[in-house]
């Protein structure tokens, strides 16, 4: 009986240490790109695991905290300390080439540039890289206070454009102009403003300084941020992955990379949070059925499982995935989709004006999208952010592990759960203090001035604890009125995510203008990352700023800077100078 005892406890512990893994994604630190037949070994173990053809990879642990050792040829041997139920993302080194080598490699990429028949100039300044596809922007222009004192967006927390021109400079491309959508850029980043008091969804802030690009005039900028909650506080996820799986997402950048960034979201789940997976190429279908968050193993093995092949039937998909997420529908709970594609349809409907009225119809089912873009050369980024603008939801691209760690973990609050809908900014300004003004970004967004049928179109959403900051550029009039300090007011409107009851929030700013020294680094930060946009879309509104001006903006308002973006930002500027 004792040897039966100790055998079954034996069994046991096997069992439980065989059940530890450690998981993750290894990619090349210089490319971005999921490395395949890396070798994975435990140091002072016989445990041995080897890199798949995305890069992933998982193996079996039995002590609280190991070393794991990863070779592959041509590049640094790394060992690293890791715990077991981790999900890691490894960078690799390369071997550093001879002198002689990185001249050439040079020589050629510049050959390779001059030449490339992929990279046109549309004849109305306008860059197209390959296939892709932009909406048209067209910038802001300076509104008379006195005919027009009243201006109108629609605030949101989409931030794909930022991701998008980081993968374009850092492939030393031209970053297309319609690419550039200035509110993303300045709202990919986090800052520290005043959360709302207890009770309150949304705060309202501003500051009024000087301009550093254009000396006659000043700046105003607009913080709306929402209330933070806690993980364990936010409703249930009833979440429907929808992910192309054909052939157009093979490559290391599309479908690899998209298996890596829901693996990071999947850790994030819950046991009260369920997930089901569609994937489509020629034909959708059910992949996984709505499972419990807490069955993380067998959700990452559906995901693991995926191959890119067939064509992309996008309509079909997206009908499927609506009618799984209906059927699991969480009565104030966060029910949404997350589609993850590269955009590029060609079955079924398919154009951008097609799969808007698609997504308008399904969204009344009360089921949110959130659209994720991968790729290059037939990304679809116009396509996407209709579909994620006319679905309620937001939209990212994701262009590498980190940026997949940032959405789905760092934000997996401000990405997935919304704290107020169908919020709108309405900014009055004083045509005594102000001759005239500008809304820098937000084209897309603007609405229509206060009259009839102004709330039958709809704001967007702010997730928990986000920020969204708008900034206007001003003409002061050229003395004010004794006793008129009043520079404008502002209103933001929102609904909680379960009521149709409108609230509001009301700010308003004096004519006292500070130095812009003098402002707070995220300010002065968000500036930066505004002008770095108007030169990238090379704006008539640019004024004096230069690619110096930012770069030294941006190096005093790097503050307190943990996850690195900030400093990410000024590599960034300079690639663009050397780019342009």
């Amino acid at each position: 009986m004792r040897k039966l005892l100790l055998l079954l406890i034996f069994c046991c512990n096997l069992a439980s240490a065989q059940n530890n893994w450690i998981s993750g994604a290894i990619e090349d630190s210089a490319a971005h790109k999921p490395l395949s037949g890396v070798s994975v070994s435990v140091m002072n173990d016989t445990a041995l695991a080897v890199s798949n053809s995305y890069g992933l990879f998982r193996i079996a642990v039995t002590k609280a905290l190991v070393q794991l050792k990863l070779e592959l040829e041509g590049y640094q041997t790394k060992v690293i300390y890791a715990r077991p139920n981790e999900y890691l993302v490894i960078r690799l080194l390369p071997q550093r080439p001879p002198a002689d080598a990185i001249a050439l490699a040079k020589a050629r990429a510049n050959i390779s540039r001059n030449s490339n028949p992929n990279y046109t100039n549309t004849g109305i300044g306008e860059y197209t890289f390959f296939n892709e596809t932009y909406g048209a922007t067209y910038e802001n222009k300076f509104q008379r206070t006195g005919v027009a004192p009243m201006s109108n967006f629609a605030v949101d927390v989409d931030r794909a454009s930022y991701s998008n021109i980081r993968r374009f400079l850092r492939q030393k491309e031209k970053v297309p102009r319609d690419a550039v959508r200035i509110e993303e850029m300045v709202n990919y980043f986090h800052y520290n403003y005043p959360l709302p008091g207890n009770g309150e969804t949304l705060k309202l802030s501003g500051c009024y300084t000087t301009c550093p690009w254009e000396p006659m005039h000043h700046l105003l900028q607009i913080v709306i941020r929402a209330q933070a909650v806690q993980l364990d506080s936010l409703p249930a996820s009833n979440l429907v992955f929808l992910i192309d799986a054909s052939g157009s997402m093979g490559s290391s950048n599309k479908l690899p990379l998209l298996q890596a960034a829901f693996r990071v979201l999947v850790n994030n789940l819950r046991a009260k949070d369920r997930v089901a997976i569609v994937a489509y190429a020629s034909e959708p279908g059910v992949i996984l059925p709505s499972t419990s968050g807490d069955q993380k193993e067998k959700i990452l093995n559906a995901i693991d499982n995926l191959n890119a092949n067939g064509a992309t039937a996008g309509e079909a998909a997206i009908k499927m995935a609506y009618k799984v997420a209906g059927q699991h529908f969480i009565p104030n709970g966060n029910n949404r989709v997350i589609l993850a594609t590269d955009g590029d349809f060609n079955v079924g409907r398919s154009s951008d004006e097609e799969m808007e009225e698609l997504i308008t119809t399904a969204r009344e089912s009360g089921v949110l999208l959130t659209c994720l873009g991968v790729g290059m050369k037939n990304y679809k980024d116009s396509k996407l952010k209709v579909m994620a603008g006319k679905g309620n939801g937001n939209f990212a691209y994701v262009d590498d592990l980190d940026e997949a760690n940032k959405i789905f973990a760092q934000e997996f609050g401000s990405t997935l759960f919304t704290i107020a809908k169908d919020v709108k900014a309405e900014v009055t300004f004083n045509p005594a203090t102000v001759k005239s003004y500008r809304l820098i970004g937000y084209e897309n967004k603007v609405l229509p001035d206060a009259g009839a049928g102004k709330d039958s179109i709809g704001g967007g959403i702010v997730g928990s604890g986000h920020s969204a900051v708008a900034l206007y550029e001003i003409l002061p009039v050229d003395s004010v009125a004794v006793g008129d300090s009043v520079l404008a007011g502002i209103r933001v409107s929102y609904r909680s995510p379960f009521s149709d009851i409108k609230e509001e929030k009301e700010l308003h700013i004096t004519t006292g203008c500070a130095a812009f020294s003098e402002a707070s680094t995220d300010y002065r930060f968000a500036a930066s990352v505004a002008l770095f946009g108007m030169l990238l879309r090379n704006s008539a509104y640019r004024g004096c700023g230069n690619w110096e001006m930012v770069e030294a903006m941006a190096k005093k308002a790097v503050g307190v800077d943990k996850s690195g973006y900030r400093h990410e930002f000024l590599k960034l500027v300079k690639l663009a100078k050397r780019n342009n």
